[in-house]
């Protein structure tokens, strides 16, 4: 009996560490998105995401000038309307930021005055 003891524990360890290699692999296949790819962030990049696979976890790149602009994250009423962000909401501002995408809508805008009217804003779905 204690033979079959151990022979099952060693096929647990096993199992483990498969599913560790395995979650190991998918934080390692997380791809990331230069958004806007060469133009970066900017005018009239709502249709950029447009054609693509996104995953959660995926980070997004967001290269401007940050003298000029901003990137912040809001909710699905936030990018319909443009609207001024909610208190609380993050704002990113070093021109280079880097935002892990999580499933589901994450919806992005330029909070300068007629920036996200102009098409400086992204809706990007991950899967």
């Amino acid at each position: 009996m204690a033979a079959q003891g151990r022979g099952n524990a060693a096929v647990v360890v096993g199992v483990l560490l498969v599913c560790v290699l395995l979650s190991a692999a998918a934080v390692a296949e997380a791809a990331v998105f230069n958004v806007g790819d060469r133009g970066g962030w900017s005018f009239n990049t709502n249709s950029w995401p447009t054609g693509k696979r996104f995953k959660a976890g995926d980070v997004l790149v967001f290269k401007y000038d940050a003298t000029a602009h901003d990137v912040v994250a809001v909710s699905a009423a936030g990018y319909k309307a443009c609207a001024k962000p909610a208190k609380g909401a993050k704002v990113y501002k070093s021109g280079a930021d880097r935002v892990t995408l999580a499933r589901g809508t994450n919806y992005f805008i330029c909070s300068i005055p007629g920036h996200c009217q102009s098409g400086m804003k992204i809706a990007v779905t991950a899967a």
